[in-house]
């Protein structure tokens, strides 16, 4: 049921990926389909924002800079995730994160108006939205508990599970990330020190759970699942 409920969402917004830009432009003027390389921004921390970034492809970073000049990895979003400003404020707002590509990303970037406009008149898009952020807050939730509760080894289990989940491709080992991460990428998402990551990764690919080079994790998602009932307190 859940995959039948997956295959229906994934139908919807490839639908709308499809629509002609110039016809969508006629009841919705700002919206623009936009390209940026890897390592580029959609936005940066600061900015004064009154857009939705609908990405269309790609990987983006929802990442925020502390004071103390530690950067904290949100969010990865992917294709059909939504991120910019959703309050309806007469001036456009400061940003309280960045949004950076991990590839090259294609989006479409609308106005608040005409984004609030177009789930109006589409409700099943608005549906799919408010669902997808409904599990992006609970996926958060969920990243922020472990990081409170959990050792570094189970937020590292935890965390390449739910990469796997949303980013994996089959292969013989269990699943190949479809997405680029460094060491220090990993560290940024589970909270951690890359050192301490770096360790971490090490000794679980020397026990069989992953494998990984440069530009590719492989994750033995079984031998993962059993070490993490252990690793837990």
């Amino acid at each position: 049921m859940q995959s039948i409920v997956r295959d229906a969402k994934s139908s919807l917004i490839n639908e709308f990926f499809e629509y002609d830009l110039n016809q969508l432009q006629k009841v919705y003027p700002s919206i623009q389909e936009m390209n940026v390389s890897k390592k580029a921004f959609l936005y940066h921390q600061g900015d004064r924002c009154c857009n939705l970034f609908w990405i269309k492809s790609g990987i983006v970073k929802l990442s925020h800079l502390t004071e103390q000049g530690s950067e904290i990895t949100i969010d990865l979003l992917k294709r059909g995730d939504v991120t910019g400003c959703f309050q309806n404020n007469s001036a456009s707002q400061e940003i309280d994160e960045s949004a950076q590509a991990l590839d090259n990303v294609n989006f479409y970037r609308i106005a608040y108006s005409d984004f609030k406009a177009m789930m109006s008149h589409q409700t099943e898009l608005a549906w799919y939205v408010i669902e997808d952020m409904y599990a992006r807050r609970q996926r958060v939730e969920r990243k922020l508990r472990t990081i409170l509760t959990q050792p570094v080894e189970v937020r590292v289990v935890t965390t390449l599970l739910e990469l796997a989940r949303m980013f994996g491709i089959r292969c013989t080992h269990g699943y190949t990330l479809e997405i680029h991460l460094t060491q220090q990428e990993v560290a940024d998402l589970v909270g951690a020190s890359r050192s301490v990551v770096s360790t971490v990764l090490n000794d679980f690919r020397n026990r069989g759970m992953l494998d990984y080079t440069r530009d590719q994790i492989c994750i033995n998602d079984a031998a993962l699942v059993d070490s993490c009932r252990f690793l837990r307190p």
